[in-house]
């Protein structure tokens, strides 16, 4: 039986996924999409986890596609990689981003490629100085997919990430924490303890309106004012019937801390 490439474990509210293929520096492979988004699935349907963070074993966080796992392909004399990428990768980061939940990354060593496109599919972002984002598709002659396209222009702006992109060029660590590609810059011994209590702290918050949240300003960086208005009202009848609203108010009105259920 072959060792499993997504390790989940949960704590205090908190899931995390681990990429386990480290000899390869957590390269994707058949075996690997199927698995992930099997966790993923898991971790959404689980009501002990709140939050979910994303990160690889060993020295990297993802090199991206492995391109080994594509030998057979070189004998074809038509690559349609494009049934690939809508079969494998597509439903990932739709899973991620569709999640009502936040998906943290902690990006340890290189996200490239495919493996970049799953760093930027997450909501937050944490790195060390060791973290290095590469856009690497165009170094083998290909186009940004996984949702590179979408998510790094949304966090960076168009001009920089056209630059980003055709050239394919190494982002390391301080420039993108300068330019919003990453939120937190943290010593590399530590990412994984300081991610892992931002998580912890952000799980005994408000769930369904910390879901909420994430549905609504995804959804606003789409649509009109209008729409996004009405989507705002639609959001906010859901969570004034939770629990965690009416705490809300005790707390405020006894001034002391909420204690937040997620319900």
């Amino acid at each position: 039986m072959s060792e499993p490439t997504v390790i989940l474990t949960k704590e205090e509210g908190v899931g995390l996924i681990k990429l386990n293929r480290p000899k390869v520096y957590n390269a994707i492979n058949n075996q690997l999409t199927t698995e992930l988004l099997a966790t993923l699935k898991q971790v959404k349907e689980d009501p002990e986890i709140h939050v979910v963070v994303l990160t690889g074993e060993g020295k990297a966080f993802c090199s991206g596609q492995d391109l080994n796992d594509r030998t057979a392909l070189s004998q074809e004399k038509e690559i349609k990689l494009g049934d690939s990428v809508r079969s494998r990768y597509n439903p990932l980061i739709m899973a991620m981003t569709k999640m009502e939940k936040p998906l943290i990354a902690a990006v340890n060593g290189v996200a490239a490629g495919a493996g970049c496109s799953l760093a930027l599919a997450c909501d937050l972002r944490f790195i060390t100085p060791k973290t290095r984002f590469i856009e690497a598709f165009v170094r083998i002659g290909l186009a940004p997919d996984s949702g590179s396209s979408y998510f790094l222009p949304r966090l960076v702006g168009l001009g920089r990430a056209l630059e980003i992109a055709m050239t394919g060029r190494d982002v390391e660590a301080e420039e993108a924490i300068q330019i919003g590609l990453a939120n937190r810059l943290v010593p590399e011994e530590k990412l994984l303890e300081e991610t892992m209590a931002f998580a912890r702290k952000l799980a005994q918050g408000p769930a369904v309106a910390i879901g909420l949240t994430k549905q609504a300003i995804y959804r606003g960086m789409e649509v009109s004012l209008e729409d996004a208005l009405e989507f705002e009202a639609v959001v906010q009848e859901r969570a004034g019937k939770t629990r965690d609203f009416l705490e809300g108010l005790s707390a405020f009105a006894q001034k002391r801390p909420p204690r937040f259920e997620g319900k």
